[in-house]
């Protein structure tokens, strides 16, 4: 994944984040310093939210913050262990790896924000609530009722210009069913 934010602003967005916040796991700060002196590995780290769904993420977060300090994924394995994801870091140095930094007001951080980039693996509906989906379907529902009769309308016109009886009651038929189930279904 290509990025365009520098090593430069991530070096220093590191160094601001070690500055001001305290972390719950004191390898998270080694891990940090470790992406700090080691520009080649940075180029690799994108900073996203809801790093879980990435295939190489970790998690870390700060005392002032309610999230487990330290979380590491690599394709389904999940490791509170954060020797492990160190050495995994150090080893594939040039896979893609994605952080999310959990902090008080995480998400009103200028600096944060300026690092941060749009996490690709997060699924498509993952931020709509029950009522958007329902509200989503039933919106479906109707189009594909309303392109059904629109159809049997067609066709049915067609029938009474060709004065076909037969095709005129076949697809009167159809539409009085579609009507009687789509009533049902509303209700």
């Amino acid at each position: 994944m290509e990025t365009s934010i520098r090593v430069e602003d991530k070096k220093s967005f590191i160094q601001w984040f070690l500055d001001n916040y305290q972390m719950k796991k004191r390898e998270s700060v080694w891990i940090l310093n470790y992406l700090i002196n080691h520009e080649q590995l940075l180029k690799h780290v994108h900073f996203v939210l809801e790093a879980r769904f990435c295939p190489r993420a970790m998690i870390i977060s700060t005392h002032c913050s309610k999230e487990i300090a330290f979380r590491f994924y690599k394709k389904h394995i999940v490791t509170t262990d954060a020797d492990k994801s160190f050495h995994d870091i150090r080893l594939h140095a040039k896979e893609p790896i994605y952080i999310q930094l959990n902090f008080k007001d995480s998400k009103q951080s200028i600096p944060y924000m300026k690092v941060l980039e749009d996490n690709p693996f997060i699924p498509d509906d993952y931020f709509l609530t029950k009522s958007e989906k329902k509200l989503a379907e039933e919106w479906l529902e109707y189009s594909l009722y309303e392109y059904k009769k629109e159809m049997l309308l067609k066709n049915i016109n067609q029938a009474l210009d060709e004065k076909n009886q037969e095709l005129f009651e076949k697809y009167s038929e159809q539409l009085k069913k579609l009507e009687a189930s789509y009533i049902i279904k509303s209700e």
